[in-house]
């Protein structure tokens, strides 16, 4: 006998808006834990500094979470129609930013329509698969991210937020 996992509830849509907003909390206390003068300019071979990584992030938040709930995707990173500007040249810039993603996310959670998670979409135009997915892809990227932020932080002598505090 086969069973049927279409129905099967694991984590409730509020419960992973939780989930996703306690990573989002941590990496935040990530970016403020460095220094004003290595945000922008420390890496370690030749990655990215942590503040291109968290523009990353952004970038990816709030319009996918924009396209998980409306199915309509503009490219990645593209906030036409919002007026932001992704040109941050500050910790305190580069926060407004976080925080302005943040509230997006709140503010369109809601509107994600019941059964969304389980629906076939093309997020940003570019990677196919089911919309729990991408949910799913949003967050582990943040993951990989915070951690060579982790590591960029232990390289400057300072000690990152415990992971577990989220």
């Amino acid at each position: 006998m086969t069973k049927d996992n279409s129905t099967s509830l694991i984590i409730t849509p509020d419960q992973l808006l939780e989930h996703w907003q306690g990573h989002r909390s941590l990496t935040r206390r990530v970016i403020e834990a460095f220094p004003d003068d290595k945000l922008f300019t420390h890496s370690i071979g030749g990655m990215r500094p942590f503040s291109e990584l968290a523009l990353e992030m952004i970038k990816m938040a709030s319009p996918g979470i924009s396209g998980i709930a409306s199915g309509k995707w503009e490219e990645f990173g593209d906030f036409s129609g919002d007026d932001i500007s992704l040109e941050v040249n500050t910790k305190e810039e580069l926060l407004k930013l976080w925080d302005w993603s943040t509230e997006q996310i709140n503010k369109i959670w809601s509107s994600i329509p019941e059964g969304r998670f389980q629906e076939k979409d093309v997020a940003f135009g570019q990677w196919e698969g089911q919309t729990w997915w991408h949910m799913f892809y949003f967050i582990d990227n943040e993951i990989h991210h915070r951690g060579q932020g982790y590591v960029y932080l232990r390289s400057l002598g300072i000690e990152p937020p415990f992971f577990w505090e989220r």
